[in-house]
């Protein structure tokens, strides 16, 4: 996929990953539409342009609707947009099971539902969708946020078949650990503890436009996290036993007081 002189609409790039993504699509040429909740606190530039749209509204479609018609030439979506909560499943409220949801999963169907068909007409096109490697291992502390991603992970695995006889592309790359504000300090102490690494935005929004370039149709980052994907698809009771060992660790930061 070449970038110079496309129309990216970049949702999540407001901080994080996809803040990181826009400054090397600008340079390689592409014009980058950055859609926020408050398009009005972000800082103008050129090349970038600033809508409203809030993903988790019932009304989405209707949003996306008239933002096609603002902007016909859109020819490529990066959904990097994302929610998590780092809490045991009873200790969660439903609006932040829902949050999840809708932000994480139902958001990138309802986007993918709006442009495909455009795309496809339009004989071009791409959907790129940033995943997890927890939307191919569940995580204690994270049912919800992995619940949201592996159903991100299956979506644009049967959306990428589903338009495979067509020219839009369909891409999934998951991050391992990344060091965004989206984490709470629980959960950097955590990976810490655990001896996790943890990336920089930077380099993940590198690989995702080395995966865009590229015309990869999946791409799993990080060691060794590539690897227990594999095992956890395979032997997934292999996972199963090291996580158990790793259990107390994650409950002495998943719930603070309880000792290991």
């Amino acid at each position: 996929m070449r970038l110079h002189d496309r129309v990216f609409l970049l949702l999540g790039g407001t901080g994080g990953i996809g803040k990181a993504l826009v400054e090397p699509l600008v340079r390689a040429g592409a014009r980058v539409i950055i859609a926020s909740r408050h398009p009005e606190k972000l800082e103008h530039r050129e090349g970038v342009s600033l809508v409203h749209l809030d993903l988790a509204a019932p009304d989405l479609d209707q949003q996306l609707v008239r933002l096609g018609d603002a902007y016909p030439d859109i020819d490529g979506v990066i959904h990097c947009a994302g929610q998590n909560c780092f809490a045991s499943l009873g200790n969660m409220t439903v609006n932040e099971l829902d949050a999840q949801i809708a932000v994480n999963l139902r958001s990138a169907m309802i986007v993918a539902r709006h442009f495909a068909p455009r795309f496809e007409k339009a004989e071009q096109g791409a959907l790129v969708f940033v995943g997890s490697t927890f939307g191919s291992i569940g995580f204690p502390g994270y049912t919800a946020y992995c619940a949201s991603k592996f159903g991100l992970r299956g979506f644009s695995e049967a959306l990428r078949r589903e338009l495979a006889d067509t020219p839009v592309q369909v891409i999934y790359v998951a991050p391992r650990a990344t060091a965004t504000d989206m984490n709470p300090e629980a959960v950097n102490e955590l990976n810490r503890a655990l001896g996790n690494a943890m990336d920089a935005p930077e380099a993940v929004a590198a690989q995702i436009l080395a995966a865009m370039e590229n015309d990869d149709r999946r791409r799993f980052l990080g060691w060794p996290e590539k690897l227990f994907v594999v095992i956890n698809g395979i032997l997934p009771k292999i996972v199963d036993k090291a996580m158990l060992k790793q259990l107390p660790v994650i409950r002495r930061f998943l719930n603070p007081g309880v000792l290991s």
